[in-house]
């Protein structure tokens, strides 16, 4: 009887492998933010610099962000009440909108790289491209593992797959929450 308590109370293997690895992604997505902030108290310019970004490009993306965790969390509930179709559904909307928000980074990298805007401009651009093109290998990595669940759901193996990939998730917009701040909004005389 007390091996089965023990059982019950334990936490899934899987779950504690999600969250170590988002463990050691705060790691380096906190080191490259802390990094970003102590060099623009230092580089008052790229309160200017930021200016050049497509900012109404980064509103919608963070708007499709947001929205495509709402429906990640309809999809983890539509599996939790046994309704797979429903879960489809949600997690196929869930992909749709992050290939969305992928769509629109294409476009506003084009618009950058065409008026000459490159890494090797300025720090400010190295920092701009390497924090939100390493967020976008993310936003990838989230997008096949979100359609290897969705294949999963629509035959109806491996269900409570749709939690993991849900943090995952919702990690890549918290992300997102803080970069688009830091690397879109200008701040003349370079405040944060």
């Amino acid at each position: 009887m007390k091996i089965a308590e023990a059982n019950e109370n334990q936490v899934p293997l899987w779950r504690l492998g999600v969250w170590w690895f988002l463990g050691s992604e705060i790691v380096v997505f906190g080191g490259l933010l802390a990094c970003y902030t102590l060099y623009r108290f230092h580089h008052p310019e790229w309160g200017m610099e930021a200016a050049h970004t497509l900012s109404w490009v980064g509103a919608i993306n963070t708007v499709v962000l947001l929205t495509s965790s709402l429906t990640m969390i309809l999809a983890h509930e539509r599996v939790e009440q046994c309704d797979l179709s429903g879960a489809v559904k949600f997690l196929g909307i869930t992909i749709l909108l992050g290939l969305l928000f992928l769509s629109f980074k294409g476009y506003e990298y084009h618009h950058e790289i065409s008026n000459g805007l490159l890494p090797s401009k300025s720090l400010f651009w190295s920092f701009y491209y390497l924090m939100t093109g390493l967020h976008g290998l993310h936003v990838v990595g989230g997008l096949i593992a979100n359609g290897v669940v969705w294949q999963g759901l629509k035959k109806g193996k491996n269900p409570h797959r749709i939690e993991s990939v849900g943090i995952y998730w919702h990690f890549v917009d918290v992300v997102w929450i803080y970069l688009f701040p830091l690397l879109y909004l200008a701040s003349p005389g370079g405040a944060l």
